[in-house]
């Protein structure tokens, strides 16, 4: 049994050491060099503040749409240095129409995107081509914005820009130097190399499955160790290992140390991929019942000059206003360059508020579902399901505004809403299913445990001290595969020379095989 023990765990890693290798070096710098995204606050931060000059009305913008559905939301903005608005009907692209011209944006050419990409980088751009998406386009988030306009930017930073082909919008950018470490980070980590040559799906199985044999491959070894490791004696060597000095005793003495931490990485990350199904959401919440009231024209009917001057006189300059509606009341929503926010009923002439208020929030939450029955926890700090991330991390752009409220619901899959009350947005819905991501990835693998996410010098050694011990592992785990691939060279022992009886006994048997013949 224990040879099959030893020859699982030695060609598991010939096959795997280097991929292992590969996601330990690429796991330490994605510590430090994030996968590149667009953040809100870039993205505000290039925007002209608005002006109601030549604008059309809102409800005009509805109307030109000629979309027999109701929107969720709207949104003015800027493209380009050009006024627009957007509709977002919850699916598919948003759909835009000029703010100026009245005219409904069924397409965006390459000149609109240049012109979009030269207003944000505040440099010459260059056109490349359009893509689906590319080695630092891959997630989900840009769904909706696809096929983009990727732009070159002769900035200092040599920004790479991705323009929606539906909205105009800069979507993404990637600067030089997050594309060079991203090359050894994200793009190895997530082993984008395959995804090159092979169709999503099947990259997919293939790391879900190159992850839990890689796992399979620490399991067994931490196995052999304990099998191979003398607690209460030493071998001829005097260690403890069987094994001599050198990359042997290392990889068994090392494995000893850290093989549990790794193993815990490759379980989880393989678990971050959320395969089989496990993760998928269960509950049947509707986040949209709290958008009760149609936003039509009535509710769009707002004078853009008197609403962007209470915004001034609430303190903001707004570069963004959005169109929304909470339970059955319609609201404006105005966002400055800094990602300041102020609330402003959209049919009443009340002055902007910094939030809305919790008694109002909460009645609309329980009109929105009577039949449930809710709890609400207002969080005024963060907490081990809401809390911010750092710059490199995937959810670093994520709003983590404080207050917040959470809506518990008693339903079978125990659903929680978190609302935003500075915007009136539910920032994440989240559910048992959901809820355990949390702890098999979050906690698991990416160690956003809050004592240390408080002491990131802390979290950074830790996590450095752990990744170098993995490091000496697999290194010397590819160096032993090597050896044994390679071949150890053969001794060739020098002949003895014969003595005086060895002769003798030569020629006796010589004379025999004669006599016989």
């Amino acid at each position: 049994m224990k040879r099959y023990l030893y020859l699982a765990h030695r060609w598991l890693g010939i096959g795997l050491g280097l991929f292992v290798l590969l996601w330990i070096v690429s796991g330490v710098v994605m510590l430090f060099v994030g996968y590149p995204k667009l953040t809100p606050e870039e993205h505000l931060s290039r925007l002209q503040p608005l002006s109601a000059d030549f604008c059309i009305a809102p409800g005009a913008a509805l109307a030109v749409s000629k979309e027999p559905r109701t929107p969720l939301s709207l949104r003015l903005t800027r493209a380009g240095g050009s006024p627009r608005y957007l509709l977002d009907y919850g699916d598919g692209p948003l759909l835009a129409v000029d703010a100026r011209s009245g005219k409904r944006i069924e397409h965006i050419g390459a000149a609109e995107a240049l012109a979009s990409a030269r207003q944000f980088a505040v440099s010459e751009v260059h056109l490349l081509d359009r893509v689906a998406e590319d080695a630092w386009t891959r997630n989900h988030a840009l769904a909706r914005e696809r096929p983009l306009y990727r732009v070159q930017a002769d900035d200092a930073e040599g920004r790479l820009l991705y323009v929606s082909s539906h909205t105009g919008l800069v979507v993404r950018d990637a600067t030089a130097h997050e594309r060079a470490w991203n090359l050894l980070g994200a793009w190895l980590h997530w082993l984008y190399p395959l995804r090159e040559v092979m169709p999503k799906a099947i990259w997919s199985v293939a790391l879900v499955y190159g992850a839990l044999l890689a796992a399979v491959l620490v399991l067994l070894g931490m196995l052999i160790g304990l099998l191979r490791w003398r607690f209460a004696g030493r071998y001829r060597n005097g260690s403890h290992s069987p094994y001599p000095a050198g990359a042997g005793r290392v990889h068994h003495v090392g494995g000893m140390l850290v093989g549990v931490a790794l193993l815990v990485w490759l379980v989880s990350g393989m678990l971050s991929m959320e395969p089989w199904g496990l993760f998928e959401k269960h509950s049947t919440i509707d986040a949209a019942a709290l958008r009760q009231a149609p936003l039509n024209t009535e509710a769009l009917d707002t004078d853009l000059a008197s609403a962007l001057a209470r915004f001034r006189e609430a303190g903001i300059e707004p570069v963004e206003l959005q169109w929304q509606v909470l339970g059955d009341q319609p609201y404006l929503l105005g966002i400055d360059a800094r990602g300041e926010t102020r609330i402003l009923p959209a049919t009443h002439s009340e002055p902007a508020q910094e939030r809305l208020e919790r008694a109002l929030l909460e009645r609309e939450v329980r009109q929105a579902w009577p039949e449930q029955q809710l709890r609400f926890e207002w969080l005024e700090q963060e907490d081990f399901h809401y809390y911010a991330r750092s710059e490199p991390s995937l959810y670093s752009h994520l709003p983590r505004p404080l207050p917040l409220l959470r809506v518990r619901f008693d339903d079978p899959a125990a659903t929680w809403l978190h609302i935003d009350p500075y915007s009136g947005n539910i920032i994440e819905q989240l559910d048992q299913r959901r809820r355990a991501v949390r702890w098999v990835f979050k906690l698991l693998h990416s160690w956003d445990w809050l004592p240390l996410l408080q002491r990131p010098l802390l979290r950074d050694g830790l996590l450095l001290a752990f990744s170098a011990g993995m490091l000496v592992i697999a290194v010397s785990g590819v160096l032993l595969g090597w050896r044994r691939l390679r071949g150890r060279p053969r001794r060739v022992k020098p002949r003895a020379a014969p003595d005086a009886r060895s002769s003798r006994l030569a020629r006796t048997t010589s004379a025999d095989d004669s006599m016989q013949r």
